[in-house]
């Protein structure tokens, strides 16, 4: 027997197996509550949750949203007629069926919402007599040709080609925002939060199946945050079956592994009480699931079985020493406790330095994560050994771990090379040569969207199809950069102000990446133009403050009702990082110059200008939380192994890991994103699981006077396999995800995949290596 299987009992396993009763008794009852906790989760998210409240954009976002109207969470319904144009009875009359039916659907900000129903969408013309207008569908509008004739000419007048009717009349646009929270309709006095599945499924079932169907003429496309949410969840719906493949996938590679029915059947069920505990907890919170941390159950799948196939291992190693499953048990427990306690509390500070990110999907995930590797600590480290105790494994199993401890293995005898002197400098030079090249690729890592449309979802999904069309047939994009003018009450309409927008305008018309700007300017343009018998030469804005009045009083909807605060709205040819990082940069420059006493610049507004803070904040937080979740795992293995050398082993083949993803990243083209970054935090937490249960188990038989290589033989040995097969099982698990129909899932998969493979190869490859040069053993055997 080992050392550490001869030391004396602890308290804590005297308490455990002593009472192993009241344990088993008490994790049935903590079942029974939180299965019925879990079976209470709903996917469920929010608008501003998936934004950085924190940044200085948001804020002053926040602060005048009452005045931007249809620049926050909006909703884009554009209705296309397949064959002809818009102006036909039968399209407007469907077009207008599908407003009403969109105005009754809870959450939607009736008062702001807008069409060519809409009594707000209005007309101008200058006549002989001065001024004309009225609204572009009149109440006289009776669908007749000649009707259809004075709809075709109101267009023309309104200013909306482009905007709310498409460039080539084939379809308009329903622009819809939204309210985070509404009205009960049963109960005035209390707020419902907008359900994004379900109102996702309302303008399915309710606007597009209906009417598509009602009349095959028209084609519907709908964009914006609410839809592209709801799909996410929708396609996440799927999880359930990836999950349910991993389980089976796991089920027969632990029973390969195992050689055991009953243990098989041990592992798998503790882990999954442990999801289901994480998935009680967070209700019990008052947590919900949302498409990004979806992703945890399968975490603490994977870490729950990592740790449980470390446990049945060790408990087949101590049954060649004794047929008495309670003591091969407890010297299992007592033998993997602290090393396992070690790992899952490295992966929590791991998963904790994720609270570093302000934004609050990114911030639920941590701690989901953390909840869950708190319950693997009780189900896996405690629960799982005392269900063996009682359950054994099978002669079988016990026969081949006494065989596989008594014979040689040509295979752990060939890997213990990488611990000799010769093999050891030639696994440090390629891992200098993997880390300057990781670094020098990895230079090419952006920061934020890569894509058009959403990249959360594939290039030829639905909601990317309907974008494609949006931007393809309308002036204004779905991607919007608004600046907000801010002045003295009454003072958007003096002309130093008009004058200054109209100069960022230009600016912003003229740098790369902006499709066209529309503001208040753009109407008083025209206004004075119009006053002026269309002449061109007067289309530019007046002096005289009465004109000025005049020309803006028919901008409605772009100024706020004081005039205090006036928008620029810069609408972009995509929310690609490189593009949002360009655009901002010019609106910030040209802020910095104009800013002064009276009129002030503000950035910024639109789903744009939430990319750009996005981004920021994920640009300034990444470096933060490498630094801190490096920093925490590097105290957690201080701490336990009392030694810098040994924690240089443990860490670097980590930093390696992380280097090479960032370049894996680069080169299959994915930026890093608010889907992205919590994996670098993940791989880390999840990696060092492997190098602290290799160098534990090495430093116990460096103790014993052995030298390096025998002692890696006899840790490959001991636990090698347990090592691999949890690097392949955990692999095996999330690759699925490759086939989501989600693609930051998708994305996700690969990255994890990769650097649960790379974490184990590396453990099993460069950290003995490492070992050889930075480990005296005759050190190590003076402490023991």
């Amino acid at each position: 027997m080992t050392k550490h299987q001869q030391k004396p009992a602890s308290f804590l396993e005297r308490l455990i197996f002593n009472n192993r009763p009241a344990v088993v008794v008490l994790c049935l009852l903590i079942s029974a509550f939180l299965f019925y906790q879990a079976a209470q989760v709903r996917p469920q998210t929010s608008f501003e949750k998936m934004i950085p409240l924190g940044h200085p954009y948001i804020q002053k976002m926040l602060e005048h949203q009452n005045d931007l109207a249809n620049l926050g969470n909006t909703v884009r319904i554009s209705v296309e007629a397949v064959e002809g144009d818009i102006f036909s009875k039968e399209y407007m009359e469907t077009l207008r069926q599908i407003h009403d039916e969109v105005f009754y659907i809870h959450g939607v900000d009736r008062s702001n919402m807008k069409s060519l129903w809409s009594p707000s969408v209005r007309w101008t013309e200058v006549t002989e007599e001065g001024f004309a207008g009225g609204e572009v569908i009149p109440q006289t509008y009776d669908g007749s040709p000649e009707s259809l004739d004075d709809l075709r000419d109101n267009i023309l007048k309104s200013g909306q080609i482009g905007r709310l009717v498409a460039n080539n009349f084939k379809s308009s646009i329903i622009d819809v925002p939204l309210l985070e929270s509404y009205p009960d309709p049963e109960d005035q006095s209390r707020q419902i939060k907008l359900d994004y599945q379900k109102f996702s499924h309302e303008l399915e079932e309710k606007i597009r199946e209906k009417y598509q169907a009602q009349n095959p003429n028209v084609k519907v496309h709908i964009i914006g945050f609410a839809k592209k949410v709801g799909d996410l969840i929708d396609g996440l719906v799927g999880v359930a079956l990836f999950f349910i493949v991993a389980i089976g996938i796991t089920f027969v590679l632990l029973l390969w592994f195992t050689r055991c029915l009953k243990s098989t059947i041990a592992v798998l069920i503790t882990t999954l009480i442990a999801v289901t505990w994480q998935l009680g907890l967070l209700h019990t919170l008052g947590f919900g699931l949302d498409p990004y941390s979806m992703l945890v159950p399968f975490l603490v799948f994977a870490i729950g079985i990592s740790h449980g196939v470390q446990k049945i291992n060790g408990i087949a190693m101590a049954s060649g020493y004794t047929e008495d499953p309670v003591t091969a048990a407890r010297m299992a427990f007592r033998q993997l406790f602290i090393p396992g306690m070690v790992a899952l509390l490295s992966d929590a500070v791991g998963f904790v330095t994720l609270l570093l990110i302000d934004i609050g999907v990114i911030r639920e995930l941590a701690i989901g994560a953390s909840l869950g590797v708190a319950v693997i600590i009780l189900t896996n480290l405690i629960l799982l050994p005392v269900a063996i105790s009682y359950m054994g494994i099978s002669q079988r199993a016990i026969k081949q771990a006494r065989e596989e401890a008594s014979r040689d293995h040509p295979f752990w005898r060939a890997l213990s090379n990488f611990a000799s002197p010769k093999v050891a400098p030639i696994s440090i030079t390629i891992a200098v040569v993997a880390l300057a090249g990781g670094l020098w690729y990895g230079q090419n890592l952006k920061i934020g969207d890569l894509d058009q449309g959403a990249p959360e979802l594939h290039p030829d999904s639905r909601y990317n199809l309907d974008n494609d069309f949006v931007i393809r047939n309308y002036s204004t994009s779905s991607d919007v950069l608004v600046v907000m003018v801010k002045t003295a009450p009454e003072g958007c309409s003096h002309y130093d102000t008009l004058a200054a927008m109209d100069e960022l305008m230009w600016k912003m018309q003229n740098t790369e990446g902006v499709q066209s700007a529309v503001s208040m300017v753009s109407v008083a343009r025209q206004g004075i133009k119009g006053m002026n018998e269309g002449s061109l030469k007067w289309e530019t804005l007046s002096r005289n403050q009465h004109v000025l009045n005049n020309s803006i009083a028919r901008a409605e909807g772009m100024y706020n009702s004081d005039c205090s605060l006036a928008p620029v709205l810069v609408f972009l040819n995509d929310h690609k990082a490189e593009t949002l990082e360009h655009v901002v940069a010019a609106a910030k420059d040209f802020a910095e110059e104009n800013n002064r006493e009276g009129l002030e610049f503000v950035l910024a507004a639109g789903n744009a200008g939430i990319e750009a803070a996005t981004n920021e904040v994920i640009a300034a937080s990444e470096t933060t939380m490498l630094i801190a979740v490096y920093l925490a795992v590097s105290i957690m293995c201080l701490l336990t192994f009392r030694s810098l050398a040994a924690t240089l082993c443990v860490i670097m083949p980590l930093v390696l890991t992380s280097i090479l993803g960032n370049a894996l990243m680069a080169f299959m083209g994915i930026g890093v994103k608010v889907a992205t970054l919590p994996v670098i935090a993940l791989g880390v937490g999840i990696g060092v699981d492997y190098g602290i249960y290799i160098y534990s188990r090495l430093e116990s038989f460096l103790r014993q006077g052995m030298t390096l290589q025998e002692a890696y033989y006899q840790t490959l040995k001991s636990t090698g396999k347990a090592v691999i097969f949890t690097g392949v099982c955990l692999a095996i698990g999330v690759v699925t995800w490759v086939f989501s129909a989600i693609k930051f899932q998708a994305d996700m998969g690969m990255m994890l995949t990769f650097m649960f493979l790379w974490n184990m190869v590396g453990a099993i490859w460069l950290l003995p290596a490492l070992a050889r040069f930075l480990i005296n053993p005759e050190k190590l055997r003076q402490k023991a």
